[in-house]
């Protein structure tokens, strides 16, 4: 299956899809936002490697920043924060430039790494646009964290692809039908920039509210 440019979703919803379903679905689909001190962090972390007119070169290395991607068969579009171009035989031509390169994409983030797998996913899908754009195989990525100032590298397994072709498809699915998950209350919820939007303590209250008032309907 293929895509439409109008129907492709962002990205970067990958790692709110991948944190929370509804946080997603609060963002994406009814373009509720809030600033808090992460995600104020974050912006001012990509503002600085963000420069879409900035292109390096040096040994053999062409650097790209902000360089835009999409992909049909995922129906993704967004940017990469850095795309590194790394001369080798084994690499694929690139357009007004000599030799071959093998293509490195890099994601930054704010904090240190995180045990849990949305940023791994969300570098997946880059890798998996730039593959599509290029007609390449890139075995692995990277993600740069601000607090350890390191690259972590990806290898772009294929579990990993899977996972992004699966949670692709969930995702259209949920836009599609223009469908807000409930809320699944947890530890997460504590550091989510949605929390006064989504009021998870509220949504639990009234399912408790409701399941009891279910079954003292069902007793009478």
């Amino acid at each position: 299956m293929e895509y439409q440019e109008d129907d492709y979703l962002m990205i970067s919803g990958i790692q709110h899809f991948q944190f929370c379903r509804r946080q997603w679905a609060l963002i994406h689909i009814e373009q509720q936002w809030e600033e808090n001190v992460h995600t104020a962090i974050g912006d001012l972390m990509h503002k600085k490697v963000h420069d879409p007119y900035l292109t390096e070169k040096r040994k053999g290395v062409l650097v790209v920043r902000a360089l835009p991607v999409s992909s049909k068969s995922l129906g993704f579009s967004g940017e990469c924060d850095v795309v590194e171009f790394h001369q080798a035989d084994d690499g694929v031509k690139l357009h007004g430039h000599r030799g071959f390169y093998q293509i490195y994409p890099i994601e930054y983030k704010k904090g240190k790494p995180k045990s849990t797998e949305e940023d791994i996913l969300q570098v997946t899908a880059q890798t998996m646009c730039l593959e599509e754009m290029f007609s390449a195989k890139i075995e692995k990525a990277a993600l740069f964290y601000g607090e350890t100032r390191r690259r972590e590298d990806v290898i772009i397994t294929g579990e990993l692809r899977q996972q992004v072709k699966n949670m692709a498809e969930e995702m259209h699915r949920y836009y599609e039908r223009r469908y807000t998950p409930r809320v699944r209350t947890g530890k997460r919820c504590n550091s989510c920039s949605l929390k006064e939007i989504c009021m998870p303590k509220l949504e639990k209250v009234s399912s408790v509210k409701a399941y009891l008032n279910e079954a003292l309907g069902e007793s009478e």
